[in-house]
C-alpha cells in the first residue's frame, strides 16, 4: 500500500498512512504499554509484532507514519473472515498526536482495503465502558450492532447434563435460526479462525465442530439449546504460566433447565481437553443474564458491544 497523507493542515508533523512493517513494533509497543492500565493493560504490545509478521491477502495491518519513519501516531488492523465480512481491531492513537484528527482517516483506509477485498460489512467490538472507543465508532461510520456478555462455565470433568446431548448438526441449525438469541445477536457469534472477532455463525462451522466432537445439542422432547467449541487457546501471563482457554461460539437455550444441562455438557467437555477456563457468546439482556445467575453459571460483570459499518456506502472511505 502507498503512502497517504492524513492529518491537519496545520500540523506540526507529516503524517502518513501505510502498511506497518517491523520497525513498527518498538514504537508501539511503547505507546500501548499503559493503554488501559486501571483495568486489564493492553493485549497489543503482546501480539504486535505477530500481527506484522502475518499480513496477507487477507489480513491488513496500518499504522499513520510520522515524519517518514520517526514515529508511529496510530495503528489499526482490518481482517477478513469470509468473503463478505471484515473485521476491524487493534485500533489505538499515540497519546502524543491526539487531537490531530487523525483515526478517521485511519478507519477510512481499512474501511478501503475492505472493499477492495470484497467485504460488504465492517465490524468491531468495543467495551461497553469505553465510551470514547464507542464516540470514535460511531463518528467514522459503525453503527450499533448488539452486545454480549461471556458465560464461563467451570471445567468439570463430573458434570452430568440431567438432559440427553446429542451431536447433530442440522437440529443445531435449524434451533439456532429460529432462537431469540440469534435475532438478537444479528447471527453472530465467536468466529474460528480470528481470536476475538465475531462473524456470521454458518451451519458449516456447526458441522465442524461437530467433527471435532464439540457440538452439544440439548434435547427433550425437540431440540432445547445448542452451543460449540470455536477453539482452545494458550495464553501466558506475567509469571511466565499457561492458561488454556476454551472458547465456544455461542450458546443459545429455550429455558433454564436447558441452559443447565448445556453448561453441564461444556464443563465437562472442557475438562476433557484439559481447559482451564471456558468463555461463550451469549446475548446480553435480562433475560439470557438472569437465565445464567439461575443456574448459578459465572457471567461477566459487563457487557460488550458489537458495531458495523455498511461498506456499500461509498461515503464512509
Amino acid at each position: 500500500m502507498s503512502r497517504e497523507e492524513v492529518g491537519r493542515d496545520d500540523a506540526d508533523h507529516t503524517f502518513a498512512i501505510r502498511q506497518a512493517r517491523e520497525s513498527d513494533v518498538e514504537p508501539v509497543v511503547d505507546f500501548t504499554r499503559d493503554t488501559w492500565g486501571d483495568r486489564h493493560g493492553d493485549y497489543l504490545p503482546d501480539v504486535f509484532g505477530d500481527m506484522v509478521g502475518t499480513d496477507g491477502p487477507t489480513q491488513h495491518t496500518l499504522v499513520i507514519d510520522v515524519d517518514d519513519g520517526d514515529d508511529v501516531a496510530g495503528v489499526l488492523q482490518c481482517v477478513l473472515l469470509s468473503e463478505t465480512e471484515a473485521w476491524a481491531q487493534a485500533m489505538r492513537v499515540n497519546p502524543d498526536y491526539r487531537g490531530y484528527g487523525l483515526s478517521p482517516a485511519l478507519s477510512r483506509a481499512a474501511f478501503r482495503w475492505a472493499r477492495d477485498s470484497g467485504a460488504v460489512v465492517c465490524r468491531n467490538m468495543v467495551y461497553s465502558w469505553n465510551v470514547a472507543g464507542l464516540g470514535q465508532s460511531r463518528s467514522v461510520g459503525f453503527d450499533p450492532a448488539t452486545e454480549f456478555r461471556w458465560l464461563q462455565p467451570e471445567p468439570n470433568a463430573d458434570a452430568d447434563p440431567a438432559l440427553d446431548v446429542t451431536a447433530d448438526p442440522d437440529a443445531a441449525w435449524a434451533f439456532w435460526t429460529a432462537s431469540d438469541a440469534r435475532e438478537h445477536l444479528r447471527g453472530l457469534a465467536l468466529d474460528a479462525g480470528e481470536s476475538w472477532a465475531c462473524s456470521e455463525l454458518t451451519r458449516a462451522d456447526l458441522a465442524d465442530a461437530a467433527d471435532r466432537d464439540g457440538l452439544f445439542v440439548v434435547t427433550d422432547g425437540g431440540t432445547r439449546a445448542v452451543s460449540a467449541l470455536a477453539y482452545t487457546h494458550d495464553r501466558e501471563d506475567d509469571d511466565g504460566e499457561t492458561t488454556t482457554l476454551g472458547v465456544y461460539h455461542v450458546a443459545a437455550w429455550a429455558d433454564t433447565a436447558a441452559l443447565d444441562a448445556l453448561t453441564d455438557a461444556v464443563a465437562r467437555d472442557a475438562a476433557d481437553r484439559g481447559v482451564d477456563a471456558t468463555r461463550i457468546l451469549i446475548p446480553e439482556g435480562a433475560r439470557w443474564v438472569s437465565d445464567a445467575a439461575a443456574t448459578r453459571t459465572p457471567v461477566s460483570d459487563e457487557p460488550d458491544f458489537v458495531m458495523a459499518a455498511d461498506l456499500t456506502d461509498a461515503s464512509l472511505y
